[in-house]
């Protein structure tokens, strides 16, 4: 180290589980498991067989097992193949097995019989939902020596998970084993899928692709395969040091290692399993790069760099819309459909509400005329904000994801003329965050607050409820715009929170519901009704619940 030179130390980001994140609801839990063929087979689509590096190292952690004892022929079976990145490399290393390769995912099977070292006379490759469909329909029973489960049992919801060993039984040998590598608590991974909100159940989780991941302990893999007739032979968890010198991080990633057999005819132990070999604890070290996998093949875990940490991979598959409203005809960069179903950053997609209140403000421009606008939580489309810059004073739309506003201003710049665009300021607002706060109401004039106050699907989450209202109410003037009270609009379609709950967060901050609109049902003076007068804009939406409410101050 030369002379004056500092040594860097690496910022240790823990996996620590103790935090707990809000569950997905019951809905997008029976949508991930019902649909959990078609992700998969959305992954391989896109990835086809680049994803996951060969596994050479089979032949190094298990190399006795592949070795017949009496000079036969081995059989195997490979649960979960993929796109044989565990089966060639055995094939080359064991020339006289036999392999029996299954996958969820068709497409991932297509992989393995265009793969170059493909042979039907080694190779019976088929897909199987083993959680539903007998193994037996293709493979012989009690005729495979080794089943290898190599990160396959993770995706598989826990409740299924005997199921699919069960299945296993059927065709595995007396005696035959199962070699077992999958993801461990306590890994990186798990802290930053909690940490997203994608938790589908204990250990139990979603990543932004639709594809699942369990976390296995040693107390809970061993007693699932106790319960299904297996016996354990080793166990190992593994714990790799991983640091990325791009982002100046040292990440915790663990995965646990594990070999079980079938009736075997050896005496268990007093506590009804063999004696077996455990190596919690144990801890390698390895630099990588940013867009680099791990030159190791023990780092053999599927959730990359740039997924935990923030670096969007889905705006490469971007889907432009094309949004119409009364003299308007936009065109919006969002995140393309098939990834929107769990990605993170809900202000990477379009929601209806916004495209609703765009129409309502098209028609009705006196709802902002000459007014200051603020448009909370608007996301990366900005469609409310990019209409009511061509009447208001000026617009500042905002939402709380740096992501999401880089593509906002892609957006507003790709959609406006310069004329309009100059009354747009794009700003980042966390509610309740006291400096982005301060930073956007200076942006009023003078503080003095804005005079309308625009947020479309801004209420699906219980816990945001609060904290909106407390930042409208910051943030909206208290004297209006000369004869005009200022105004808080939100249109929203009912999710997770209902309106009694968003009608006392809005009192308790201050607020009073002067007017509501339920498509159709309105309950007080009218001013929402009247938008709606010589226009059509509720039959473009006529099967859409949309609810309106209107607060002042």
């Amino acid at each position: 180290m030369a002379a004056g030179e500092q040594q860097r130390t690496p910022q240790i980001s823990s996996s620590s589980t103790n935090s707990s994140g809000r569950p997905v609801t019951p809905f997008w839990k029976e949508k991930y498991e019902r649909d959990a063929r078609r992700y998969w087979d959305i992954f391989y689509k896109r990835h086809e067989d680049k994803f996951f590096k060969d596994r050479h190292y089979l032949d190094k952690e298990w190399g006795k097992y592949f070795v017949a004892q009496d000079g036969g022929n081995l059989v195997v079976l490979e649960v979960g193949c993929g796109a044989g990145n565990t089966i060639f490399p055995l094939l080359s290393t064991y020339p006289d097995i036999f392999v029996h390769a299954c996958d969820f995912s068709s497409r991932a099977v297509d992989l393995v019989k265009k793969h170059k070292d493909f042979r039907p006379d080694r190779v019976n490759a088929f897909a199987c939902d083993i959680t539903s469909e007998q193994l037996t329909e293709g493979v012989e029973p009690s005729s495979v020596d080794i089943v290898t489960m190599i990160f396959m049992l993770s995706a598989v919801a826990p409740d299924k998970m005997p199921l699919v060993l069960q299945n296993i039984r059927n065709i595995l040998k007396h005696g035959g084993r199962v070699l077992f590598r999958d993801y461990a608590f306590g890994d990186l991974a798990q802290e930053r899928l909690m940490s997203k909100g994608q938790q589908i159940s204990e250990n139990f989780y979603v990543r932004g692709d639709g594809t699942r991941a369990y976390y296995f302990s040693n107390e809970y893999l061993v007693d699932l395969f106790l319960k299904c007739g297996f016996a354990l032979e080793e166990i190992c968890v593994h714990n790799k040091k991983v640091e990325n010198r791009s982002l100046d991080l040292v990440m915790n990633r663990n995965w646990i290692q594990a070999t079980f057999t079938l009736n075997p005819a050896g005496s268990l132990s007093p506590n009804n399993q063999h004696d077996h070999h455990t190596c919690k604890g144990m801890e390698d070290e390895l630099a990588v790069e940013t867009s680099q996998k791990s030159d190791s093949e023990e780092i053999d875990l599927s959730v990359d760099f740039s997924y935990m940490f923030g670096i969007s991979r889905y705006l490469d598959e971007a889907q432009i819309l094309k949004i119409e409203a009364k003299g308007y005809d936009f065109k919006i960069k969002v995140l393309a459909k098939e990834y929107q179903h769990t990605c993170k950053l809900t202000g990477l997609m379009l929601w209806e509400s916004a495209q609703f209140m765009c129409s309502l403000l098209a028609e009705n421009p006196s709802i902002v005329a000459g007014r200051r606008v603020l448009e909370i939580g608007c996301g990366s489309a900005g469609i409310c904000s990019m209409v009511a810059a061509s009447f208001a004073q000026f617009v500042v739309a905002t939402d709380g994801d740096e992501e999401s506003l880089d593509l906002l201003r892609q957006n507003t710049s790709s959609n406006l003329e310069a004329e309009f665009l100059d009354r747009i300021w794009i700003r980042k607002l966390l509610w309740g965050n006291e400096d982005d706060m301060k930073a956007v109401k200076e942006l009023s004039g003078n503080g003095a607050g804005f005079d309308c106050i625009i947020g479309t699907d801004v209420t699906y989450n219980p816990d945001a409820i609060l904290p909106l209202f407390k930042t409208a109410r910051e943030l909206i003037s208290d004297k209006g715009n000369g004869d005009s009270e200022a105004v808080l609009i939100l249109c929203y379609i009912q999710r997770r929170v209902d309106e009694d709950s968003i009608l006392s967060a809005a009192k308790s901050q201050g607020f009073r519901l002067v007017d509501k609109w339920i498509n159709g049902v309105n309950k007080s003076n009218g001013i929402i009704s009247s938008w709606f007068c010589g226009n059509d804009v509720c039959s473009a939406f006529r099967n859409v619940t949309f609810s309106i409410l209107y607060f002042q101050v």
